[in-house]
């Protein structure tokens, strides 16, 4: 994938398999360090590493701004 953290790998997939507007809301809660309770097997490094790559593949919307943050649970 794209690191070489299995963990960060697999929550990267996860996470965009909900879609790009999802991807931007765990970005959110990422950059105010609130940790969702299906990222809270990761530790401090990894959740940081998960927000850079999300941030990295969100990137190419950037542009367009197709995406929009909804509120998400934090369940």
């Amino acid at each position: 994938m794209i690191t070489n953290d299995k963990q960060i790998d697999l929550c990267i997939e996860q996470i965009c398999e909900q879609g790009c507007r999802y991807v931007n809301q765990v970005i959110e809660q990422l950059e105010k360090n609130k940790i969702m309770d299906r990222l809270n097997h990761l530790n401090f490094v990894q959740q940081k590493i998960l927000l850079r790559e999300l941030k990295s593949i969100m990137a190419v919307y950037a542009d367009t701004g197709s995406c929009e943050v909804r509120a998400i649970d934090n369940r």
